[in-house]
């Protein structure tokens, strides 16, 4: 009996070892099949980033809010503006740049809010590019509007970027 069970220890030992040397000898074999998962990633973020090194042709900055408005709300509303009018004056009067509060309670707003899929108040930025839209809601905002230089700067920047 004691025989056995030394032949199935060595046995399985034996067989134990086979298996790591295959399982190693075929993990550093270079032929491996490409991670699809990987490149379709990779492409996807070479097009985004090819979008986002292209100008837009338009912005749109647009506002939207309810009929009654928070003190936050009014304020990115007034910092927003003011960024855009100091900053942007022959952008804004060419139309390269379009800045509007819109009020979702109004029913002729509904279509627009509908498109940018506004709720409550929000900001959204829209980056035309080629025709197309890249509809952005900017929740950062939200976050800056007790300082209105760090506001005035961050909006700033962030059309900038996309101009």
């Amino acid at each position: 009996m004691k025989k056995i069970e030394m032949y199935l220890f060595y046995g399985g030992t034996v067989f134990l070892a086979v298996i790591i040397i295959y399982m190693n000898f075929n993990s550093s074999k270079e032929d491996k099949p490409k991670d699809v998962s990987t490149d379709t990633r990779q492409n996807i973020s070479e097009v985004v980033e090819s979008k986002n090194e292209k100008q837009a042709e338009k912005i749109q900055i647009f506002l939207f809010h309810a009929t009654n408005r928070c003190y936050s709300c009014t304020t990115i509303g007034k910092y927003t503006k003011e960024t855009v009018e100091e900053f942007f004056q022959p952008e804004l009067r060419n139309g390269t740049i379009e800045f509007r509060e819109v009020n979702i309670d109004l029913s002729e707003n509904k279509e627009l809010a509908k498109k940018f899929q506004a709720t409550g108040s929000s900001l959204f930025i829209n980056s035309i590019i080629e025709a197309e839209d890249n509809i952005e809601e900017d929740a950062t905002v939200w976050r800056l509007v007790s300082n209105e230089k760090d506001f005035k700067d961050y909006i700033l920047n962030k059309i900038k970027q996309k101009l």
